[in-house]
C-alpha cells in the first residue's frame, strides 16, 4: 500500500463521508442494525455512535486499509457495541456460513474491484432472511450526468481509493441473489450530483 493510500487517501474519505447530509443518512440506516452485524468497509469506524447497542450483540468491522484502522481508533475507544476488527477485503470474509444477522454497507461497493465476489460472501455469511442494509452512491438515472460519471470514473478511481461513480447499486445487489424490501433515491443537497446520487434501503436473503 503506498504512502498516499496509507497516510493520506484516509483523512480524505474520512472527511467526505462525514458531511453533515451523509452523516443523517447514515443515522436513519445504521440504527436498524441488529444482532451480529457485518460492516462492509468500517472506514474510521463513523458510523460506530448510530448503533442501537440493545440491539446489536457484536459487529465485526471489515476493513483492509492499515490507514483507515488507525484512524478508527478514537471512534472506537468511544463505541456503544463490542468491535472485532476483519483486516481482509471484501472478498475475503473470515466468516462461517450464515454467523451474521446483519451486513451493513456505507458507501463501500462502489471501491470493491470484485463486487460481485463481495456480495456472494456477504450472501454466505448472512443468515437466511438477515437484512443487507445499505448507503451507496451510485450511477444517475439522468443522462447527463451519468455521461460524465462515465468520463471521469478512471481517473476519479486513481485518486479516491477504486471509487466507482458509475456503478449502479441496485443492479450489483439483485445479481448477487438478494431480493430488494425497501430502496430510495436521491441526490445528496449541495453535493456534486456526480457523486452524489444515492441508494439506500434493505435487501433480504431468501430463506
Amino acid at each position: 500500500m503506498s504512502f498516499y493510500e496509507n497516510r493520506i487517501l484516509p483523512h480524505i474519505i474520512d472527511r467526505a463521508c462525514s458531511m453533515g447530509q451523509v452523516m443523517k443518512l447514515r443515522s436513519q440506516v445504521v440504527p436498524r442494525a441488529r444482532g451480529r452485524v457485518l460492516e462492509v468497509g468500517m472506514g474510521s469506524a463513523i458510523n460506530l455512535p448510530f448503533y442501537n447497542a440493545d440491539n446489536v450483540e457484536l459487529v465485526y468491522g471489515l476493513e483492509p486499509s492499515e490507514g483507515m484502522r488507525r484512524k478508527a481508533q478514537p471512534n472506537l475507544a468511544r463505541s456503544p457495541v463490542k468491535v472485532e476488527w476483519l483486516d481482509l477485503p471484501g472478498e475475503k470474509i473470515p466468516l462461517e456460513n450464515e454467523s451474521v444477522d446483519t451486513v451493513l454497507l456505507t458507501f463501500t461497493l462502489c471501491t470493491i474491484p470484485d463486487w460481485h465476489t463481495a456480495l456472494e460472501q456477504m450472501k454466505r455469511v448472512l443468515k437466511p432472511g438477515g437484512d443487507l442494509l445499505f448507503i451507496e452512491h451510485g450511477e444517475s438515472p439522468h443522462d447527463s450526468i451519468r455521461k460524465w460519471q462515465n468520463r471521469i470514473t478512471p481517473g476519479w478511481k486513481k485518486v479516491a481509493g477504486g471509487c466507482h461513480l458509475n456503478r449502479n447499486i441496485t443492479d450489483l445487489i439483485r445479481n448477487a441473489g438478494f431480493e430488494i424490501q425497501e430502496l430510495e433515491n436521491l441526490y445528496i443537497p449541495k453535493a456534486p450530483k456526480i457523486a452524489g446520487y444515492i441508494f439506500k434501503g434493505r435487501a433480504i436473503k431468501p430463506s
